[in-house]
């Protein structure tokens, strides 16, 4: 005749206990934690931005304020197309994208169009009244120039290079820039469309902490 093992059912009533208290401390801990927040940290599991509309909706807070207050920033809201605000991690993103109307830079080069350096000015602009570091970025689309002599990460380079003196000559400080950085075509603004003219750009990450 089997044993019976009488005391089974308490080990499953103790791993039901543990697993009830863990899911109560993690929604207690979760809801310490802001809209915004959540939006933010989820945006690093899978690293999409949060988007300007996601941000409108949520409750005023330092990302959202900075954004709200970019949006409104008349020389970025007037080139339209042009420009692409988002919030992530790190802070606001600014893109400043090439578009068939406003070429941003001259063809196969890393020099500003006149509408580029414009466009460059205007963000220098909205960031002027504000103390925050920024980092700036350059890319490229998935297209390789024939017979170039510079690859798409040296002409990125420039392109980031040609912003950061763009932006010191509309007066924004030397020191506000954090870092330089040439990423090439290895950071398209759509994962699945790496040839779009929109990808080659100038993004600028103002950051809220240093």
């Amino acid at each position: 005749m089997p044993t019976r093992k009488t005391g089974t059912w308490k080990l499953a009533y103790a791993d039901f206990l543990t697993a009830l208290v863990a899911f109560f401390m993690l929604m207690w801990l979760v809801s310490g934690v802001s809209k915004e927040d959540r939006a933010v940290i989820a945006s690093e599991f899978t690293g999409k931005p949060v988007s300007a509309s996601t941000i409108s909706q949520m409750a005023p807070s330092g990302a959202a304020e900075l954004l709200a207050r970019l949006q409104d920033a008349g020389g970025l809201k007037a080139a339209g197309e042009s420009v692409q605000l988002s919030s992530d991690a790190a802070g606001v993103r600014i893109e400043l994208v090439d578009t068939a109307g406003r070429p941003l830079f001259e063809t196969g080069s890393g020099a500003l169009t006149a509408d580029g350096r414009a466009l460059v000015e205007a963000a220098a602009a909205s960031l002027a009244g504000l103390p925050h570091q920024i980092s700036i970025e350059g890319h490229t689309d998935a297209f390789s120039m024939t017979g170039a002599a510079a690859s798409n990460w040296e002409l990125s380079s420039q392109r980031a290079n040609e912003a950061r003196r763009a932006l010191e000559t509309a007066g924004f400080a030397t020191d506000r820039v954090k870092a330089v950085t040439g990423y090439a075509d290895t950071r398209p603004l759509n994962a699945g469309q790496p040839h779009l003219a929109a990808n080659r750009r100038i993004s600028l990450e103002v950051h809220l902490a240093d």
